[in-house]
């Protein structure tokens, strides 16, 4: 269940009347799988799951971007961020039953599945907080003898960059507590492959 992020500063010109701030668009995508028990999905999630580094598979991901409309305005010689328009994609993947299963095993999996998806919930709220912070870190970049805004437009992007760098590291210390034994994926997957 590892959530990928993939921040991305793409910066255009904002047009005049452009309505500023940080929005999210979030989309579901969903695998199917199949299996009489617990072990039989969890098997199936590991061939079909999505990839996860080169060889691994995940249960289920996260992966986000955010574009950048940037309006400049320059007074004297001095440039600042006037006004900025954030456009945060998220995509979630899960699994998805694909063939009939016991009442038993379906209350099993909607529990499973619910708890998968408040993990990769949780991955984009982290990516929210890190779009709203660059946002308004950006907006407080005022540089002075910069008529053409290239020094501005610099720091905006070093600015962003390491804000995006910070939230990588909340998005992998999350990981790491949720994916510890005992933590909250391996009780996930103890949980459904368990046979009572």
């Amino acid at each position: 269940m590892r959530g990928v992020g993939l921040a991305v500063l793409a910066i255009f010109a904002l047009p005049a009347a452009a309505n500023a701030g940080v929005k999210t668009h979030a989309k579901v995508e969903t695998y199917a799988i199949s299996g009489k028990s617990g072990q039989a999905l969890m098997d199936a999630m590991d061939r079909k799951g999505p990839r996860h580094g080169f060889m691994a598979r995940a249960i289920a991901q996260t992966r986000y971007s955010v574009g950048w409309e940037l309006g400049w305005s320059v007074s004297g010689q001095t440039c600042r961020l006037a006004e900025a328009n954030v456009v945060l994609s998220v995509s979630y993947r899960y699994p998805a039953l694909g063939g009939p299963v016991t009442p038993a095993m379906a209350r099993k999996w909607a529990s499973f599945i619910k708890g998968v998806q408040r993990h990769e919930q949780m991955h984009g709220r982290i990516a929210r907080r890190m779009a709203d912070a660059a946002y308004r870190a950006a907006l407080k970049v005022r540089t002075q003898r910069d008529p053409h805004c290239a020094l501005a437009k610099h720091q905006v992007t070093r600015i962003v960059q390491a804000t995006y760098a910070k939230y990588e590291a909340e998005q992998q210390r999350f990981d790491a507590i949720e994916h510890q034994p005992g933590g909250t994926v391996d009780r996930l997957v103890s949980s459904l492959i368990r046979r009572h």
